[in-house]
């Protein structure tokens, strides 16, 4: 392992696990498993486009370290995985490869693989345990720390699934550099959003270092990687199941969803870029409401707009305010038929607010898709 290699450990109670943030991890997954599963049997689930680039590199790297070379479910790339079919799909496949109790499903992949896989090894024989290893910038930073695991329903993203810590996660930074520009884009949203709802010295470090960490700067990337496991830990930690702090992880997530719904979770738009937008939204939300400085939201604009972000839903799609706030009312951060966003005071300065008026989230729609 890279002796650059930072770990940030998630607290716990029973629970506890380390992120270890580095380059070359996948080459020392053995010796880095080797502590954690204790001889248990490991089955990987990746999908075509990693298990291409990494699936035999893992596998030899745990035979190597001395464990079992593991079997592999390998399901199609994209967020169509993680419909009910394909889960169905995937567990029977894990099932006849003689998964049991003592079996520790490893996640090898993006969020889609990380999600999928977190809520198979939750559910399957009533929970087994499991490890993420994400080759992604938005499940390194995001989706593989805090143990949410979900698939989508035709009402929404995400709306079935199961806390589900992992016993670890090893975040390879060097999987990184296979990513396209988009990808690594939508990631480093989801990186802002820690600046924005909690840490404004984090957000002036990426207003100085953003474009750095884009072009794969290894340095700023894992210290971009870590801050922001940081931050994510410090949350879990104090609200594992989301009754409070948590919330604040969703910030534009209320509206992003909505975007991604209405798109139909296809090409159009990509997770991190529904979440740029809805951050931007929810800036302009607190703006109309008089929580926060216009100057704020220019701010926060300007940051994801030089860094290549969007910040206007697309105009590929006949988007119209009253059908995405339907959508918001089936998200599920909605409560007793009222809406709940979150909104900032300030940069670095978020907080829940529920009983939002419909309304106003029409008329910033209506500017938003009319800019």
């Amino acid at each position: 392992m890279n002796a650059t290699a930072t770990r940030v450990h998630v607290d716990l109670a029973g629970r506890a696990y380390d992120i270890v943030i580095g380059s070359g991890l996948l080459e020392s997954a053995g010796a880095l498993l080797k502590p954690v599963v204790a001889g248990r049997d490991l089955i990987v689930i990746s999908d075509e486009n990693v298990a291409a680039l990494y699936l035999e590199k893992l596998q030899i790297a745990i035979e190597t370290g001395g464990l079992k070379r593991p079997e592999a479910v390998v399901v199609p790339p994209g967020e169509g995985s993680k419909s009910i079919e394909s889960f169905g799909r995937a567990a029977e496949s894990l099932l006849g490869l003689g998964v049991d109790r003592r079996s520790i499903i490893l996640a090898l992949g993006g969020g889609v693989v990380g999600d999928l896989g977190g809520f198979l090894a939750a559910t399957l024989l009533r929970g087994v345990d499991f490890i993420q290893i994400p080759t992604t910038l938005l499940a390194q930073v995001d989706s593989s720390v805090g143990g949410k695991t979900a698939i989508d329903s035709i009402h929404g993203k995400n709306l079935i699934g199961a806390f589900h810590q992992p016993l670890l996660v090893l975040a390879d930074t060097d999987t990184l550099a296979t990513l396209p520009p988009r990808e690594l884009k939508a990631g480093y949203a989801e990186i802002v959003k820690y600046g924005l709802l909690g840490d404004k010295p984090f957000f002036e470090w990426l207003e100085d270092n953003g474009a750095a960490v884009l072009s794969g700067d290894p340095d700023a990337l894992r210290t971009a990687v870590a801050k922001s496991c940081e931050a994510k830990a410090r949350i879990v930690e104090s609200d594992e199941r989301e009754n409070g702090a948590r919330a604040l992880l969703n910030l534009g997530h209320t509206f992003a969803h909505a975007l991604e719904a209405e798109t139909g979770f296809g090409d159009t738009l990509n997770h991190g870029e529904a979440v740029s937008i809805g951050m931007v939204l929810a800036f302009d939300l607190s703006v109309r409401l008089g929580h926060c400085s216009p100057n704020d939201l220019m701010t926060a604009r300007g940051h994801l707009l030089r860094h290549g972000l969007p910040v206007s839903p697309p105009r590929t799609n006949d988007f119209s305010p009253s059908s995405l706030v339907r959508r918001m009312y089936n998200d599920k951060k909605a409560e007793r038929g009222s809406l709940t966003f979150v909104l900032a005071r300030g940069i670095g300065e978020a907080f829940v607010a529920r009983g939002v008026d419909s309304g106003v989230v029409e008329t910033t729609l209506l500017r938003a898709l009319a800019a």
